[in-house]
């Protein structure tokens, strides 16, 4: 499955490159909307809530009333959370939350599991040099995706995984890096970070994973 992604930063829709510097920037919404109704899920990501610097509140809520989609970026509690799914979200997603001090927050995950529903998670492994980045990848941990994953499976319906080394450069993603971690849980798996072509997608969804692409899209490589 393809999911296209929707990032926003200071009102309008961007594509940055690693999480950095800003590439792309649009700011006719209801043209995107239009394009991307015709998908069963996108992925709708709030930028300056994930770095801390303010947020896109009513364009979340505008966008998530209109297409079927997956909500992430500043999502650090589960009141925030379960704000979110009430704004139309069908799906949360955590990211920063999830470690604790510098190792995985088991006890959270746990508890959002048990109070808003596994099946409405999904947990971002966001990967610089193979190692899981937190507060909009502003910080990097200790800790390896897979090591990640195989703690917190029980809790989410879902892993995203960012391959942030390749993110936005339109270059590819590691396919055996990706093949480690399918193998590595049982749970929905989606790829993101510098898909550029259907052919990719074709090949990750041959092994189980779906595949977030966001630049590729905007750039018109990859029609939506």
């Amino acid at each position: 499955m393809l999911i296209p992604s929707i990032d926003l930063m200071g009102g309008k829709i961007v594509q940055l490159v690693q999480g950095r510097q800003k590439a792309l920037e649009f700011d006719n919404m209801d043209e995107w909307v239009a394009r991307f109704a015709k998908y069963p899920l996108v992925q709708l990501i709030d930028l300056d809530a994930a770095m801390g610097r303010g947020h896109n509140g009513n364009l979340v809520r505008h966008l998530a009333r209109q297409l079927p989609c997956q909500v992430g970026g500043g999502i650090r509690s589960i009141e925030a959370a379960l704000a979110t799914l009430n704004l139309g979200a069908l799906r949360v997603i955590f990211g920063s939350s999830l470690i604790s001090h510098g190792t995985i927050n088991t006890p959270f995950a746990q508890l959002a599991g048990a109070r808003i529903g596994t099946e409405k998670l999904v947990f971002a492994v966001d990967s610089r040099g193979g190692h899981v980045a937190i507060k909009g990848w502003q910080e990097t941990t200790g800790i390896t995706p897979i090591e990640m994953m195989r703690a917190l499976e029980p809790y989410c319906s879902a892993f995203l995984y960012t391959h942030i080394d390749t993110e936005g450069l339109l270059q590819g993603i590691p396919f055996d890096v990706v093949r480690e971690l399918r193998c590595a849980t049982s749970r929905q798996l989606i790829a993101a970070g510098g898909i550029r072509t259907r052919e990719e997608v074709a090949d990750l969804q041959a092994v189980g994973v779906d595949a977030v692409v966001g630049m590729a899209i905007y750039q018109g490589l990859l029609p939506a």
